[in-house]
């Protein structure tokens, strides 16, 4: 039992009493709950990979977002991890295509660009006919640092290069912002320029 409640009190946002509760929960179930949440998390684990397009988590070389020929492949929505995906998606509100870099510049981490799936994107933009680049980055001090170090990679093509809309507050994620919100930003996106000039 502890042993089961240490490694669920290792999942993000889950303390210890929560931990116990849940690990309570899964014996007053069926063995056979624990038996196919078990396999469910082995399997999600062993078979999802990263798209080798857009670098989200999927259960093929190629994700579902980037195989549907209905996608605007003339728009690439940067994002910083899988969750912001599901936000933005969850909006209805954008039809284009996802370029997920995997984190954001933040040196006191040790995370650099190098770590980060950007060498990637500039040659999406370099071989795909991107016509505009969303920066939908977190609105933190890391994430303003990567949209501005992307925005001058970016700027030597010929592309239009925006930002959400600030309707998200400074310091939020985009997991956690509601989706009216989080869709007006996506729709009233301004020239990345202009923001700068704003801040």
């Amino acid at each position: 039992m502890e042993l089961a409640v240490n490694e669920l009190s290792r999942l993000p946002g889950i303390g210890k009493k929560t931990a116990l509760r849940l690990a309570l929960h899964i014996l007053k179930e069926e063995e056979s709950f624990a038996e196919n949440l078990g396999s469910a998390v082995i399997k999600m684990r062993k078979e999802i990979v990263f798209c080798k397009k857009c670098n989200n988590i999927s259960d093929s070389e190629i994700c579902e977002i980037c195989a549907n020929n209905k996608r605007d492949e003339n728009t690439l929505c940067i994002v910083e991890d899988t969750r912001d995906v599901l936000a933005v998606e969850n909006t209805a509100q954008f039809s284009g295509l996802y370029h997920v870099l995997g984190g954001v510049i933040n040196p006191i981490e040790g995370i650099g660009p190098n770590d980060l799936n950007i060498k990637h994107l500039i040659e999406r933009i370099n071989m795909e006919d991107v016509q505009e680049v969303i920066l939908a980055l977190p609105a933190t001090v890391e994430g303003d640092t990567t949209n501005f170090y992307i925005y001058k990679l970016v700027k030597e093509f010929d592309v239009n290069v925006t930002t959400i809309a600030r309707g998200v507050a400074v310091g939020d994620e985009l997991e956690y912002t509601d989706e009216i919100t989080l869709g007006r930003s996506i729709i009233n996106r301004l020239p990345f320029e202009s923001s700068m000039k704003r801040d």
